[in-house]
């Protein structure tokens, strides 16, 4: 900004005032211009994100006692979303599961991230011999299906909740570590990082602070995609009893529970596997749009 217009700003400040109100107004219309569907999606996580944080402010009921006058209830006012088998409340099971399902999901995914983008960035800096011993590596741990391989290693691991993370994030480190390696390879080249090695910047110096900054962004787009498969993964992992243990709730956990009751009352297997579906569809809804925002136009 000149003197001048400095001098204009502070003669004239409803030219201010208009440029703020017109960025506010800009804010709004495109609040207004969201797809409904990424609005319904982004309060149905902030929801969830809420039963994990402060379970205490959406139940009263005890997760963990139940009164057996009130055993298979279906749906009602006072319980939502009925109760199970022994008469617990599966409203507040379902809440207060968040916790355990989503604190999971967030560690195998953190795990994942951290260690696929660093074999990636290793990989597509390192020179063609580590890139061609690391990418083998995670051409072999592509092959497996992703729930098989976890099976694996929570087998040889043992059961509960840390166990199932390393787990499921040993599956999703190939997806990070290819990603990232492609990201790097593009902008290796770039001609601002070239000039950056001409000036005799170090190279760790031009990883860290040109192509890492670069790169990361469609590393953290498909960390949104990998949190609602670790979702499924983790529930899947769970059902089989890999995961919490009874009687702490848990949504996989729950599932398990109720599928023996399935003819007869079916809400406690369908209500907790609509939770995990909705909470899996919103957040894949919420990657498409980050992909999308950060595809040029």
């Amino acid at each position: 900004m000149t003197a001048t217009e400095f001098s204009t700003r502070l003669e004239d400040p409803e030219e201010e005032s208009v440029g703020t109100q017109g960025r506010g107004r800009r804010t709004t219309t495109t609040m207004l211009r969201l797809p409904f569907g990424l609005i319904l999606s982004s309060l149905v996580v902030l929801v969830v994100l809420a039963w994990a944080v402060l379970p205490s402010l959406f139940v009263t009921e005890n997760p963990l006692l139940g009164d057996p006058d009130i055993r298979l209830s279906p749906p009602n006012a006072h319980h939502w979303f009925g109760t199970d088998h022994l008469g617990r409340d599966i409203f507040s099971r379902v809440v207060q599961g968040a916790g355990a399902s989503l604190g999971t999901t967030a560690i195998a995914v953190l795990m994942s991230f951290v260690t696929g983008t660093f074999l990636g960035l290793v990989a597509g800096t390192a020179g063609r011999v580590v890139d061609t011993v690391l990418m083998r590596i995670v051409d072999v741990l592509q092959s497996v299906p992703s729930l098989l391989l976890s099976l694996a290693v929570v087998a040889s691991l043992g059961s509960g909740p840390v166990n199932i993370a390393v787990a499921v994030a040993v599956a999703s480190v190939p997806s990070f570590a290819r990603l990232m390696r492609g990201e790097v390879l593009r902008w290796r080249n770039s001609l601002f990082i070239e000039a950056a090695t001409m000036s005799g910047i170090r190279t760790p110096e031009i990883l860290l602070r040109h192509v890492l900054p670069h790169a990361i962004g469609p590393v953290g787009a498909l960390a949104a995609i990998e949190f609602g498969a670790a979702v499924l993964a983790i529930s899947a992992l769970s059902f089989l009893g890999f995961g919490t243990q009874p009687p702490d709730p848990e949504w996989g956990l729950l599932i398990s529970e109720g599928r023996d009751y399935l003819a007869s009352s079916w809400w406690m297997t369908v209500i907790p596997g609509l939770v995990i579906a909705g909470v899996v569809v919103s957040v894949n809804r919420i990657a498409h749009a980050l992909q999308t925002e950060r595809r040029p136009s």
